[in-house]
């Protein structure tokens, strides 16, 4: 008897993303690879009495999504916190603040997050409206971005936050007229109050990752790249939880991680990511990479811009942003980085950030020469147009996060009127790199937004937002339609172009034979569909290597 499969697919929309952009009706998995890719008739040969069959229905199959830039645990503590993403109103977020903290009397701290900055006036939520339902306990909450946070009055009082703290270097102090905290910490002002809040303990952070895990999966996630990932505070000793749940065999899907640049130090730390790096690789996780935060936000004005920011009149202020790293430094913190073989990942949201980061990449390739590093940057909100063409010359990949590509409340209220023409028109050129040669690649950012990939996808090929997103929008407008991706791009960059910043495409990506079989199953074929609707589809089942890690209730 020939060979026989533990697991095939018949009867579906088998769109396999490899080079030819190929389309099948069926899939055969043995031992947690793809054996064969094909006909109905070409796997039925490989059935047998053991065979577990899914019958597609005309349903489509892909490589399962991968994420280029994640924070998963944190996400997932985010769910088990004081969770505010999936609320779009002040009340909103008062009565769930409200309604936690009564719900956990014994907490002397109230953690969680993912206030939207549109919601308030300015983009700044004041502390009178948490003094209002928790006066009497401290309250920190980061928005959703993690850029700024939210106290209450007892929370800066015990900080020792006053009129006559200064801001610090990496950060501001949000402030009312008479120069008191306001109760908005933008960027390093948060750490102020950060560095007080209890941290979770190792039983939390580990129940973060698998509930991050198991969310992330049910959106059809097989793979991502967790772009902090650190064994001290304040980023919770998550490394420590990757390397335990890879250790019990509890992590299913493959993870890079992106071990954290402390910027207030310098090259000396790169011992300890080699150390770091050494120990890191336990089962499907990685840590490979390391993360450099260059800037910050356009909404509070730390994203590094090139000409100074606009204030709401629309006149030039003194305001270029932060380089959290300055430029002449970081060209020799990536050669060396780039000698040993990390590959870096870069935060670079505005233009001046984005071609600091180019010029480092730059600076090491003339040094070392080329290398397959694949350094990659992730937001790109705004691109200075002469660097769109050096992404491709320095083998840099385009990390996008393209739900935050249209017209919607913190856009069109925080960013487009302070950014100004013509830099607002240069914000998340996905078709432009495209067109230039880039590889592209995509991810979420989520706790930050939604890490749902049709979302994403959906706002990437339409360049609005789908009916369903909680927050405000414009219906009607699309967001600089010239970049839009058609579907296929899009699908793309969420598979094979993710899959290639984590250096995973030679196994994973596409369904090809000999790859692993990391496959989601969608309810619709989306090529079938208006383009319009890409977000309404959901995903109902995920395997990695032929093991089902989500299936949904009605499948």
């Amino acid at each position: 008897m020939g060979e026989q499969a533990d697991l095939i697919f018949t009867n579906g929309a088998v769109y396999t993303v490899d080079a030819a952009r190929s389309w099948a009706r069926a899939v055969a998995v043995k031992s947690g690879r793809i054996i064969a890719v094909g006909g109905d008739d070409d796997v039925r040969s490989l059935e047998g009495q053991g065979t577990e069959t899914v019958d597609l229905q005309g349903r489509m199959l892909v490589p399962g999504f991968q994420d280029a830039h994640v924070h998963p645990v944190g996400g997932g503590l985010d769910m088990l916190q004081c969770d505010l993403h999936d609320l779009s109103t002040q009340e909103e977020y008062l009565l769930a603040i409200k309604t936690y903290a009564e719900e956990n009397p014994e907490r002397e701290w109230i953690l969680g997050g993912g206030w939207a900055m549109d919601v308030f006036p300015g983009g700044t939520p004041t502390k009178e409206l948490l003094d209002g339902v928790v006066p009497d306990r401290f309250v920190y909450l980061p928005n959703r971005d993690g850029h700024s946070a939210w106290v209450n009055s007892k929370t800066l009082d015990e900080a020792g936050v006053t009129d006559g703290t200064p801001d610090p270097a990496d950060g501001r102090i949000e402030r009312t007229t008479d120069g008191a905290p306001s109760g908005t910490l933008h960027e390093g002002a948060a750490d102020l109050v950060g560095a007080l809040a209890p941290s979770p303990d190792e039983r939390e952070i580990a129940q973060g990752l698998l509930k991050g895990q198991a969310y992330l999966h049910s959106l059809g996630i097989t793979a991502w790249q967790d772009a902090i990932v650190d064994e001290h505070e304040p980023f919770g000793r998550n490394y420590i939880a990757y390397l335990d749940a890879a250790g019990r065999g509890d992590l299913t899907a493959r993870v890079v991680g992106a071990l954290w640049w402390d910027r207030h130090r310098g090259a000396e730390q790169i011992e300890e990511l080699v150390d770091r790096r050494d120990r890191g690789r336990v089962g499907r996780f990685a840590a490979t990479s390391v993360k450099i935060m260059q800037d910050g936000v356009c909404e509070n004005f730390t994203a590094a811009v090139l000409d100074p920011y606009l204030d709401a009149q629309g006149r030039a202020t003194d305001n270029r942003g932060i380089s959290f790293v300055e430029p002449g430094a970081l060209k020799g913190y990536v050669t060396e980085l780039d000698r040993l073989g990390f590959q870096v990942h870069f935060h670079s949201l505005a233009e001046r950030a984005v071609r600091e980061a180019l010029d480092a990449i730059e600076a090491a390739l003339q040094a070392n020469g080329p290398t397959d590093n694949r350094h990659h940057l992730a937001h790109i909100q705004v691109v200075h147009p002469d660097d769109i063409s050096r992404f491709r010359a320095l083998h840099a990949v385009a990390n996008a996060q393209p739900l935050w590509a249209a017209h919607e409340s913190q856009m069109d209220d925080l960013t487009i009127p302070f950014l100004g023409e013509p830099r607002w028109r240069w914000q998340y050129p996905f078709a432009s790199l495209v067109r230039a040669g880039a590889t592209l690649a995509m991810g979420s950012d989520w706790g930050v937004s939604s890490p749902d990939p049709l979302e994403e996808i959906h706002v990437a090929v339409n360049r609005q937002m789908s009916r369903n997103y909680p927050h405000k929008v414009d219906e009607h407008e699309v967001f600089l339609p010239d970049e839009r991706l058609d579907l296929a791009t899009a699908l793309a960059a969420f598979t094979m172009g993710s899959a290639y910043v984590n250096h995973l495409d030679a196994a994973t990506g596409s369904i090809e034979v000999g790859k692993l079989a990391d496959l989601a199953v969608i309810d619709r074929n989306l090529f079938e569909h208006p383009v319009s609707e890409i977000a309404d589809a959901s995903v109902e089942q995920t395997f990695v290597e032929g093991m089902r890690v989500y299936a949904a209730s009605n499948t």
